[in-house]
């Protein structure tokens, strides 16, 4: 079977990885993004450019989507030039969102493409740009199981996909709870780095005794290690994009009637770091308020104190 013609809108952090990953594996992609810088590159390793996401929806048969936020993800589907303006007649199509948009958002965006003839799912991705760079993301599908089996293979290319239900917005609803879950691990194992740095202990014995014990995550597995203890806060996720994704968890758990305590405190140390150190500042520099407070800096043994 000959493979289908891809598209692929936003060319970011996350979408360069799985977009070039998508032509390693062969596929045809057709790409489109307003940093044509970004565009050139993977012209270069054998994509196409569009002009627009119109352009990109008429030549190709799955288009998947990379977008920062709720708005621009709309503006993209059905603003000037947008995904459902490059739609003919008889012809079938499915759009693929890997954002984070929020159950809402997700709901609205597959309204609006079914209206149009666009299957959709509702497909947000969790691994971090490592992640997208190896094809180990998470892919947390949602949507009519018979569309998400018919593009299966797409999404292996990309990661472990899991159909997490039939409705839109259901794999939004996953991604939010799960990032959620995954920025409190890091503001907690950042909390208590500082309060053991400040007693006298070495903050990498402390993450070696996590790792070995309960207190493991994500955070002190890899975040912690990598680029706080180094002082790279690198990790490729801005402050902005995990305020966002807070706020959308805990506008669900509001409408839903279940309070978040701890959600809620995380969210609040967020705004507070993206107030200190700008929006495009790394999620893993949480830890850098709290070392305000304390008046100490944890690094690891190997870092020289110039590393901030």
């Amino acid at each position: 079977m000959s493979l289908p013609k891809l598209g692929f809108i936003g060319i970011g952090r996350m979408g360069m990885p799985m977009a070039r990953r998508l032509i390693e594996a062969g596929y045809s992609l057709v790409v489109f993004d307003p940093n044509e810088d970004a565009v050139k590159i993977l012209v270069e390793q054998g994509a196409t450019g569009a002009a627009n996401p119109a352009e990109v929806t008429a030549n190709s048969e799955v288009i998947l989507l990379s977008l920062p936020t709720p708005d621009v993800v709309d503006a993209v589907a059905f603003g000037e030039n947008g995904i459902v303006y490059g739609m003919d007649s008889g012809s079938q199509k499915t759009v693929i969102d890997l954002s984070t948009t929020g159950p809402e958002g997700a709901r609205a965006l597959a309204e609006g493409l079914l209206s149009k003839g666009l299957n959709s799912i509702d497909c947000p991705v969790s691994g971090g740009v490592g992640g997208a760079e190896k094809g180990t993301l998470a892919l947390m599908a949602s949507g009519d199981q018979s569309v998400v089996e018919s593009v299966s293979d797409v999404l292996k290319v990309l990661g472990n996909s899991f159909l997490v239900g039939p409705e839109p917005g259901m794999g939004q609803m996953v991604k939010v709870i799960n990032n959620l879950v995954s920025v409190t691990a890091l503001t907690i194992t950042s909390e208590a780095l500082v309060l053991g740095t400040k007693a006298g202990l070495n903050p990498d014995v402390m993450v070696d005794v996590f790792n070995a014990g309960s207190g493991q995550s994500n955070a002190s597995q890899t975040k912690i290690p990598k680029f706080v203890l180094t002082r790279s806060f690198d990790f490729g996720f801005p402050l902005e994009l995990s305020v966002k994704d807070a706020r959308l968890c805990l506008e669900q758990s509001e409408a839903l009637g279940v309070p978040m305590v701890v959600g809620s405190a995380v969210r609040e140390m967020l705004k507070i770091t993206k107030a200190k150190l700008g929006p495009q500042a790394d999620m893993t520099s949480i830890i850098q308020p709290i070392e305000e407070w304390a008046g100490i800096t944890v690094r690891g043994a190997n870092v020289k104190p110039e590393n901030n």
